[in-house]
């Protein structure tokens, strides 16, 4: 049965909240007075301003109870039933227009309950306004219900006073069985969630995560929702306990509730027709449009959700896009894509920078017993069309998946890899250092794509884009020994020698290094599946020698932004601002990459009370931002200096000009590559045969020789090169010109 409550019309816009949640001498307003400010003086209606505003058919349960400012005027009120305390800005003979749409500014055919309205508001036609404090230009039209509880959460998960510990929400986040669940905040960023997935074990961090986010709110019942200046909504159905900034646009949503809906002039946020969303936070710049259904979710600054798109129990990170699939119980870092219908997404951390092909099924609870399955993914992944895969899995930066069904869990180290379901020999395979022989071209566009693409105000978290960087390093370093080891066994067992785990390797890295031809070799790699089948690693001697290359091209490029930066005097002041390198372990805290040591810092700070709350959180986050190009620089010299074998002490001016002369080759390189992998597209015949002519293809997509990227390119090439002849003339001493003899 319906609980319909009967209650005398006077009471209505009165008793918001309970007596019994109210401080000592405090009446129902407190809060309000408080979100309000105390910047605007209202008075009482005369006499006459109530006669003309029940002439045009307005009334009031009392009108002692309506407050306006000094610049009111009534013929501006129509048709609407006021009941508590409604003060109302300034009302004058003016109309606003915001794109083709111009409403004169005033209250019309409207239910106004308990409301604080601002200067020059337009409030026509909505049903049911209650408990809301209106900004200025504020726009409201054809709403049927916008109203808030008094035990109102606005999206955060916290528990008002007198509430069971069961409302409150918690985010479902990397694994369908809620045992990494977090509780959303307003501020909450992707690094976060992320710290409080991870360490699930350490309940004094955990219990700490908690406390940082209920001391960001109080308990206290009675706080009004709030809509900030310039903001227009319209032709929306239902708005219940939603917080908006200023400067938002709402049109033709179906219902929006328990939100906080972040907004700013400089970042506008905007939600579309038929849009359903229910228990989030948006971020600053954010969007949402055309049949979107999200809850429990939180929105990132400047990131979209279009055509139908399901976000559940997700966080999606800054400047991401999902349109029309499903995602579920994900965690997904900075610059994620996801464009397809019937692509979908599950139990997932996605560290950053990746995309999400057509058909891709990247779910827990199809391929286990239970529904706690998890993947984790580095920065870069790309699962490819129609890939299914298997939980538990990992894979390494800029993996990207072939088409397939794969039957077993994956465990992928090699970064930049190409991993392939081979079904006609039953086999894994896996080609590492595949995006620089044959899609360079789409790896290095994305770094500069997504970097352009970051939308955010105010950058003071450094948020990696760079393809080379010290967690795909690490992992390529790592990846070093792997191909030695590999190949030792395989050379070991053709041969039918048994060696020791030191010779092995020896024999792999001697093999690698005289670059011998494994073409004839089968190449095995152990711990990769959980299956019985081989995984095979291909074209093994290129990509250890193209790692090495990207590696030192990698050291050689930081340390001229080094320079650039810091403007060292000296050959001897470079190498100082080096400190002492070392290969230190780096986390991925939300696509901000941090040396292990300090995220162990940040967490010790956290354990003992060193750090009390979310905002130094994130100034620890803003201070490594701050010193992670350095931190980049020293790693960069670090891994340059492991894969060349020379220390600090023998990097003098002679090592640095040859290592400089082999970067320029690998700049080249690169240039060349991203050349080729385009051009491929242009001399492929099946790509040809759907024009008439060359001049109809270049019609189309644009002629090779016009294209921006390529040509961005060689510029930076031809930059490169005189950069560094620059700087080699200044730190290697030049042989000495022969003194002319005296005259």
């Amino acid at each position: 049965m319906n609980k319909i409550i009967r209650t005398p019309v006077e009471k209505l816009g009165y008793n918001f909240v309970d007596p019994a949640f109210l401080p000592q001498g405090r009446d129902e307003y407190y809060l309000r007075y408080q979100q309000a400010g105390s910047g605007r003086e209202y008075r009482q209606l005369r006499g006459e301003e109530i006669s003309i505003l029940q002439s045009r058919g307005n009334t009031s349960d009392n009108w002692e109870n309506v407050l306006v400012s000094a610049e009111f005027d009534p013929n501006l009120v129509e048709m609407c039933k006021f009941y508590g305390l409604v003060r109302i800005g300034k009302l004058e003979a003016f109309y606003l227009q915001f794109h083709d749409v111009r409403l004169q500014v005033g209250l019309y055919n409207s239910t106004i309950i308990s409301c604080d309205i601002g200067d020059y508001n337009v409030v026509n036609n909505v049903n049911y306004l209650s408990h809301y404090i209106l900004g200025n230009e504020v726009i409201l039209v054809n709403i049927n219900e916008m109203e808030v509880s008094d035990y109102a959460k606005f999206g955060n998960g916290i528990v008002k006073q007198g509430e069971k510990e069961s409302v409150r929400i918690w985010m479902e986040l990397c694994n369908e069985n809620a045992g990494r669940s977090v509780m959303p905040f307003d501020g909450m960023q992707t690094g976060d969630a992320w710290l409080w997935t991870r360490y699930r074990a350490d309940r004094v961090l955990m219990e700490k995560f908690r406390e940082f986010t209920e001391q960001k709110f109080d308990n206290q019942r009675g706080y009004y929702g709030t809509v900030g200046d310039r903001t227009v909504i319209k032709n929306t159905r239902i708005l219940k306990d939603v917080k908006v900034g200023s400067d938002a646009y709402i049109k033709g949503a179906n219902k929006l509730k328990n939100l906080t809906i972040n907004s700013s002039a400089e970042s506008p946020t905007q939600i579309g027709e038929g849009c359903e969303l229910v228990n989030g936070i948006m971020g600053f710049g954010s969007r949402a449009f055309y049949g979107v259904k999200a809850v429990r979710f939180i929105l990132a600054s400047h990131s979209q959700l279009k055509y139908g798109a399901r976000l559940i129990n997700s966080f999606l990170g800054d400047n991401s896009t999902i349109s029309c699939c499903e995602v579920l119980n994900s965690l997904l870092f900075p610059a994620h894509e996801q464009h397809h219908n019937n692509s979908f997404l599950c139990a997932s951390a996605i560290m950053g920078q990746s995309n999400m092909a057509a058909g891709a099924t990247i779910g827990s609870n199809h391929n286990s017993r239970g529904a706690d399955g998890e993947l984790i993914a580095g920065r870069g992944f790309w699962p490819g069309l129609c890939v299914s895969l298997k939980h538990n899995s990992r894979f390494a930066c800029y993996s990207l998946i072939a088409k397939g069904d794969f039957p077993a869990e994956l465990d992928i180290s090699i970064p930049f890899s190409l991993v392939s379901n081979d079904v006609s020999r039953n086999r894994l395979t896996i080609m590492p250092a595949y995006w620089f022989m044959y899609n360079m071209y789409a790896l290095a566009r994305n770094s500069g794509k997504y970097n352009g693409r970051d939308k955010r105000t105010f950058r003071n978290q450094y948020l990696e884009y760079d393809f080379l960087a010290p967690d795909s390093v690490n992992e390529m370093i790592k990846a070093l020994d792997l191909f030695r080891d590999a190949v030792g066994q395989a050379l070991a067992l053709k041969s039918g020698k048994k060696l020791t785990a030191k010779q092995t390797r020896a024999l792999g890295h001697k093999a690698l290094e005289a670059r011998k031809d494994l073409k004839k070799t089968e190449v095995l790699l152990a711990g990769v599946e959980n299956s019985s089948r081989k995984v095979q690693l291909i074209k093994v001697t290129e990509a250890y020698h193209l790692f090495r290359e990207m590696i030192v091209y990698y050291g050689v490029n930081q340390l001229m932004y080094l320079m650039d930066r810091e403007k060292p005097a000296s050959f001897r002041q470079l190498a100082d601002l080096l400190a002492t390198p070392a290969l230190h372990e780096w986390s991925n805290i939300g696509s901000q990459l941090v040396p292990r040591q300090k995220e162990e810092e940040l967490l010790s700070g956290i354990r003992s009370g060193g750090i009390s709350g979310w905002e130094e959180v994130h100034s620890f986050y803003h201070a490594c931002s701050d010193s992670y190009l350095l931190d980049k620089a020293r790693h960069a010299a670090a891994a340059m200096f492991y894969v060349k074998d020379i220390s600090l002490e023998g990097f003098d001016e002679k090592t640095f000009a040859t290592l400089v002369s082999e970067a320029v080759a690998t700049k080249e390189f690169i240039t060349g590559a991203i050349y080729n992998s385009r051009a491929k597209d242009y001399l492929n015949p099946f790509r040809q045969m759907v024009y008439n002519s060359t001049e109809e293809m270049e019609t189309v997509v644009g002629a090779l020789a016009d294209n921006s990227f390529i040509q961005q390119q060689r510029d930076e090439l031809a930059v490169f090169k005189t950069r560094v002849e620059k700087l080699v003339a200044s730190f290697v001493p030049q042989k000495k010109q022969r003194s002319q003899p005296a005259r």
